[in-house]
């Protein structure tokens, strides 16, 4: 076990061997590399993804698949191999979220850029999918859940 200070939840003990590395970071956060997911709380579908060294970098996630029953996409497999993915069985996928002015109804998904895990070796990466529909602003909580297309 290992602690680790966050600005969210205090310090926090940590199974080392459950921090997700990110071999070339995040984009906009390379530097980060060593993280972990700390669930928002034990009744809702809502994730976070830690940083270990830097306590006031925490992303909202969410499984996607959870709200965007029809999402898709394929991973290449230099992604597959750089991962070390034997099978998809070993896949994790979430989706970073963005809360807009303060207001949860206004919450958004970035689909065009999931978070993959190996959750057998703890390797992440942020994979940036090209050629897709998906964007960065799907709304989440909407009857209506747009694809983008009009924002």
């Amino acid at each position: 076990m290992k602690n680790i200070n966050t600005t969210r939840f205090g310090t926090i003990d940590i199974d080392e061997n459950k921090i997700i590395n990110f071999l070339e970071g995040i984009p906009a956060f390379e530097t980060e590399h060593e993280f972990v997911i700390v669930p928002y709380s034990n009744d809702t579908p809502f994730l976070f993804l830690q940083s270990v060294k830097t306590p006031s970098l925490a992303f909202l996630m969410v499984d996607p698949f959870s709200f965007f029953g029809d999402y898709e996409f394929t991973i290449d497999d230099d992604v597959l191999d750089k991962l070390k993915i034997e099978k998809q069985e070993d896949i994790l996928t979430f989706s970073f979220l963005t809360v807009h002015d303060g207001d949860v109804k206004k919450t958004t998904a970035n689909l065009l850029a999931p978070i993959i895990i190996n959750q057998n070796n703890c390797q992440g990466i942020q994979l940036i999918l090209e050629n897709t529909g998906y964007t960065t602003r799907h709304k989440l909580a909407d009857d209506e859940k747009k694809t983008g297309d009009d924002e």
